[in-house]
């Protein structure tokens, strides 16, 4: 989504109030150089995926349920823990969305809002646990992008009050490391563009 430059500081104040801002497209470069450390940490995992299936799970929370508070504005906003099974052959790194794609934009319309963006998991790592910092790179060597708000990091769920809005996480099985210092829906989407070997996800729900 492209915004007037002139406009930006007005719509973020506005956007942030109603449960949204927006953020602008970083310069993107790509390289082949796998990440090959773990992460030890291994959240609570609910359900049963199939075997084989490339399978996401969100700690504490069954598809289509709603998110606990303590994930959101309302709460503590943590980050949840996440994990999943079977990542495709060939897989390089992985990355991790999360959007609203209820967020209003204006009267009668929507927009999608992404809360949370990591980026190069390690292809080896199977989980990330819950409560993770807004820090640039995380300990295993993941990468933490820019949310909508324009910010680094989890940008806690928080609909307008009165409202259920729903809450996708995404994960993607990544052919490529992604070689940016930073990123943000517009230049993730285009770096995962002709690179995604699978996708897995869970789809939750929130109401204020």
């Amino acid at each position: 989504m492209h915004i007037a430059r002139g406009l930006l500081p007005g719509i973020v104040i506005a956007c942030v109030l109603l449960c949204g801002c927006s953020g602008t497209a970083p310069s993107s470069s790509l390289s082949s150089s796998p990440d090959t450390t773990t992460a030890t940490a291994v959240p609570r995992v609910t359900g049963s995926p199939a075997a084989g299936t490339f399978s996401l799970t969100v700690d504490g929370v069954p598809a289509g349920s709603a998110l606990p508070a303590t994930y959101t504005c309302t709460g503590s906003s943590t980050t949840p823990g996440i994990a999943w099974t079977n990542v495709p052959a060939g897989t390089k790194s992985l990355a991790v969305i999360l959007d609203d794609p209820d967020a209003p934009s204006g009267t009668f319309t929507h927009w999608t809002f992404t809360h949370w963006i990591l980026y190069n998991i390690p292809a080896t790592t199977l989980s990330i646990d819950s409560d993770q910092p807004n820090a640039k790179v995380l300990s295993d060597g993941t990468q933490v992008g820019t949310n909508t708000a324009g910010s680094r990091g989890y940008y806690p769920p928080c609909p307008p009050v009165g409202t259920t809005h729903r809450y996708l996480f995404r994960l993607y099985a990544v052919d490529m490391a992604i070689s940016q210092p930073t990123a943000d829906r517009a230049s993730i989407d285009w770096a995962l563009s002709g690179h995604t070997l699978g996708e897995a996800q869970v789809t939750t729900t929130f109401t204020r």
